[in-house]
């Protein structure tokens, strides 16, 4: 299956993998990419850097909004086979290293099995890597506070709940908020569309999720990237309301 790759403006690209998304921040010969989708995305993610005119060989580095297998599974390959450094934010770091792991057990989903799409999400999960292990040897956390030295000048905006380093990236200049599985427009296990929080199986904390969305209704754009669902267009602060309303 081909990665539906959308460029959402110069420089900037939304790529629907499988069941996740990642985006690409090009800036001429460079690239940063947050998030690596599911480890069965690997040939997706090395597709979709070639279709921006890119390649891994020029990604300066891996930035991971959290450490879900569905967004961390390509990283560890990238990092030792192409050099870039994997940032996390640095309460995200031994979840990254698999010293423990938040993520939605076998008997919590089959327990919400009964739920629309929730089986069939699982039988793509597993059949992608969902419960494969991949950790990464040696992430790294953010090199400096504000906008990081990278193509895209992505700010890191700490938004914990889903896992305890959730974290979401900020591009202030063009307006965009990359947002990971902090807020959403869509999943296969919910029957909801546009923003929105993942139904509360997905998440560490959900008390706390629902407090980052206030985070997130700080922050200027018009244009949000989540990890999972289409591009969202229209101001970030009314999405994240939205999301809290549905949520409470």
């Amino acid at each position: 299956m081909n990665a539906g790759v959308q460029q959402v403006a110069d420089g900037i690209h939304l790529v629907h993998g499988s069941n996740t998304n990642w985006v690409i921040l090009t800036e001429g010969n460079s690239a940063t990419l947050i998030d690596t989708g599911y480890p069965g995305d690997r040939e997706q993610v090395l597709a979709s850097l070639a279709e921006v005119g890119s390649s891994p060989e020029a990604v300066t580095a891996v930035l991971v909004t959290h450490a879900h297998n569905d967004h961390l599974g390509s990283a560890e390959f990238l990092r030792g086979t192409y050099g870039p450094p994997v940032y996390l934010h640095e309460a995200e770091l031994p979840h990254a290293r698999r010293e423990f792991l938040h993520q939605v057990s076998v008997g919590t989903v089959v327990k919400n099995g009964w739920r629309p799409g929730v089986l069939p999400w699982a039988v793509h999960a597993i059949r992608s890597g969902g419960t494969a292990h991949v950790p990464v040897a040696s992430p790294q956390p953010f090199p400096a506070e504000g906008a990081l030295d990278l193509p895209g000048r992505p700010v890191p905006v700490y938004t914990p709940g889903h896992t305890d380093g959730h974290c979401a990236f900020h591009l202030p200049d063009r307006g965009v908020v990359i947002s990971g599985d902090g807020l959403v427009s869509a999943h296969p296990t919910s029957r909801v569309k546009g923003p929105q929080l993942l139904p509360d199986m997905f998440h560490h904390e959900r008390a706390r999720a629902v407090a980052s969305l206030d985070v997130f209704a700080q922050l200027e754009g018009d244009v949000l990237l989540p990890g999972h669902g289409p591009a969202h267009r229209g101001p970030v602060r009314e999405a994240a309301l939205q999301a809290r309303d549905r949520a409470l």
